[in-house]
């Protein structure tokens, strides 16, 4: 390709940014803070302002404050899809777009969709709309962060089985966070302001324990900090002396200590704004005709998983997995190394002492930070 063609290329890439809508996400730790509220609040004073908003989809749980906010909101109607056997609702993407209006509300980002769908979930249909140049508000709970997923399953006891890849959050052009005290949000669950009345014991005694809910506040506010400062970082003109981090993390090919590897590096990156790696190193003993098709399973879903988080993906052949670390450490400009706490015996240990400590040597000489995960 030429240098004109990579200039053209460039321009184009500009022009198909500035065509894309503005996407304003508010976040919350749990369901009933307020996030449906506080957006058809926002509809409410853009519709007086004349801004061309409606509403793409809404989720009221039957609150009556939130359906009161409904009204006088121009509504997109919901098409029906049959499903097994049985009528279903589901927001018309279609519509949307035909429509074309200036600002569209989009509730449930981490929604699935009906089988058969456009797209698998919700948060699909929004990158389509903002493509389309339609600017969108949508919520979030924090719970539903891809990354996030085994921390909260540690916190509340629950795996959250609809998620949302942490790259639709790095999109969004505005992150709100909406807050409660832990105190406030149970008193509104106990007032029946939040899921009805027979459901709400079951509630206290799952995922809205006090101690979960300070947790799971704790968590969106990070998160929240996290995208203002990725903005300063990316916005306000940086000082020449400032370090860009670049991380990476090494996994091998147990499944789920190399989940959480990805998992944990993802959010480090994500808190330094950092360009990242996930590395395979791939030994003589580990190569695919040597290992279970189980395994390879778990690389090949990891990798995907790497992927969906931001990752930029690496599989590389050496004999010794350290020496696979070193040359593409200096190779990528890593500034920090992720790997798991290993599962050894005494035995193993004392063979694999000899190359840790070369790696730690090594990346200590050079000013490399190693962080072991647990």
């Amino acid at each position: 390709m030429s240098e004109n063609d990579n200039n053209a290329e460039h321009f184009l890439d500009l022009i198909r940014k500035s065509r894309k809508g503005k996407f304003k996400l508010y976040i919350g730790m749990a369901a009933g803070v307020g996030k449906s509220y506080r957006m058809l609040q926002e509809a409410h004073s853009l519709l007086q302002n004349g801004v061309d908003i409606k509403i793409g989809y809404i989720e009221t749980h039957n609150r009556a404050d939130t359906l009161a906010m409904v009204d006088g909101l121009p509504v997109i109607p919901r098409k029906q899809v049959y499903y097994k056997g049985k009528e279903l609702e589901e927001m018309d993407l279609q519509a949307i777009i035909n429509l074309r209006p200036e600002v569209v509300v989009v509730d449930e980002l981490a929604h699935t969709n009906i089988p058969g769908s456009k797209h698998e979930k919700r948060w699909q249909d929004v990158i389509e709309i903002l493509e389309a140049g339609i600017n969108v508000i949508s919520a979030v709970n924090i719970q539903h962060l891809e990354s996030l997923n085994d921390l909260v399953k540690d916190i509340t006891g629950i795996e959250v089985a609809e998620r949302v890849p942490d790259s639709v959050l790095k999109i969004a052009d505005e992150i709100v966070n909406i807050d409660l005290t832990a105190d406030d949000l149970i008193d509104r669950l106990k007032a029946g302001k939040i899921y009805a009345p027979e459901k709400v014991q079951q509630a206290l005694e799952n995922f809205f324990k006090p101690e979960s809910i300070l947790q799971l506040r704790e968590l969106a506010l990070k998160e929240v900090a996290g995208q203002i400062e990725r903005k300063v970082e990316t916005q306000i003109p940086k000082n020449q002396t400032y370090k860009h981090e670049k991380l990476m993390a090494c996994i091998g090919t147990n499944e789920k200590t190399a989940r959480t590897i990805i998992r944990k590096t993802a959010r480090l990156a994500g808190y330094y704004n950092a360009q990242w790696w996930v590395l395979f190193v791939e030994t003589p003993k580990e190569n695919p005709n040597k290992i279970a098709l189980h395994k390879q399973r778990y690389l090949i879903n990891n990798f995907k998983l790497a992927t969906e988080l931001g990752a930029n993906v690496l599989k590389i052949k050496q004999d010794r997995v350290s020496k696979g670390i070193l040359s593409t450490v200096e190779e990528k400009g890593i500034t920090t190394v992720c790997i798991g706490k290993p599962h050894l015996n005494l035995t193993q240990i004392i063979l694999a002492t000899s190359s840790f400590n070369e790696l730690l040597n090594t990346l200590s000489s050079k000013k490399i930070d190693l962080i072991i995960l647990s």
